[in-house]
């Protein structure tokens, strides 16, 4: 099994991305995006069997996460984040039989790339956030969706800190390391929160990560040249889709899961992890792939 990845840069008008790559030079590539807060080296676990069943893993850094740079234009829109994720898709080589995975807010973009009626991907994977679409227009058993909304009001305290002046900037320290007790609370964390604190840990970067919540919660406008991307991120998805959520997840429920499966397209489906967190691919990493691999096959 292949554990050491190789690494590809890719510069857009706006940042230098760095990915991770693992598995055949020559394989269709699984896009791997990674959420907040984590950084490209949380899927190395998962990477390596992918890789093995002939998969080409490319997972970036996320703008503002180093070795990735911050934006230039200081956009964190989701479609800026799918915007990147084309760019790096164009620079390993897309193959046609690609597949896009996303995680927490790698799952966000990925809906968005998922929902693209001319996407490049043939199937998404999308992990531990619910896409948009769930909750809008018609939705289901309306009063069960709102008996959950205290409990996930408490859980999402964050993204109301986040929205602070002057406060949050100075908290990196204290609240990655909370999160990931409080979301995979059964896995050991420490080399894992050190690599984040190391990808954003310093204020430039610590205000990129903020900035995914800011743009989405202050509704900004993204610029012009994502607009056409960034619409497409609160639509119904179009790819045949797989959406994992764990069972033990400190930050959304998965009793979400239900309002997910009745959007998603044919041939889709709905796998709930087992003894999983938040961060199902490092705590649960051999399940994790296994439904993957099940998904998108070898």
């Amino acid at each position: 099994m292949v554990t050491e990845p190789r690494r590809l840069d890719v510069t857009t008008p706006d940042v230098t991305l760095r990915a991770l790559t693992w598995g055949p030079p020559d394989g269709p590539i699984a896009l791997c995006l990674h959420g907040f807060p984590d950084t490209g080296v949380g899927w190395r676990k998962v990477a390596p069997v992918l890789a093995d069943a002939g998969w080409r893993v490319v997972a970036p850094f996320m703008r503002g996460y180093a070795p990735s740079s911050v934006s230039s234009i200081g956009s964190y829109h989701v479609g800026a984040l799918m915007d990147d994720a084309l760019r790096v898709l164009d620079a390993a080589g897309p193959t046609g039989r690609d597949v896009i995975i996303g995680h927490d807010w790698g799952a966000i973009a990925g809906a968005g790339l998922a929902a693209m009626p001319d996407s490049p991907f043939s199937k998404a994977v999308i992990m531990s956030v619910p896409p948009s679409a769930s909750f809008r227009g018609k939705v289901s058993n309306v009063g069960g969706l709102l008996a959950r909304l205290p409990r996930q009001l408490v859980r999402s305290w964050y993204i109301m800190y986040f929205q602070l002046p002057g406060l949050p900037e100075r908290s990196a320290s204290w609240v990655v390391p909370r999160l990931w007790q409080q979301w995979s609370p059964r896995y050991h964390a420490t080399e894992d929160v050190a690599l984040v604190l190391d990808a954003i840990g310093s204020p430039p970067n610590w205000r990129a990560a903020l900035g995914y919540y800011r743009a989405t919660v202050r509704g900004s406008k993204p610029p012009e040249r994502y607009a056409e991307l960034h619409q497409h991120w609160l639509s119904a998805l179009v790819l045949p889709t797989m959406y994992l959520h764990g069972a033990d997840d400190g930050c959304a429920t998965p009793d979400y899961a239900r309002w997910v499966e009745p959007v998603l397209p044919g041939g889709s489906r709905v796998e709930i992890v087992d003894g999983a967190g938040h961060f199902m691919q490092l705590d649960r990493p051999d399940v994790t792939a296994g439904h993957i691999l099940d998904f998108v096959g070898r």
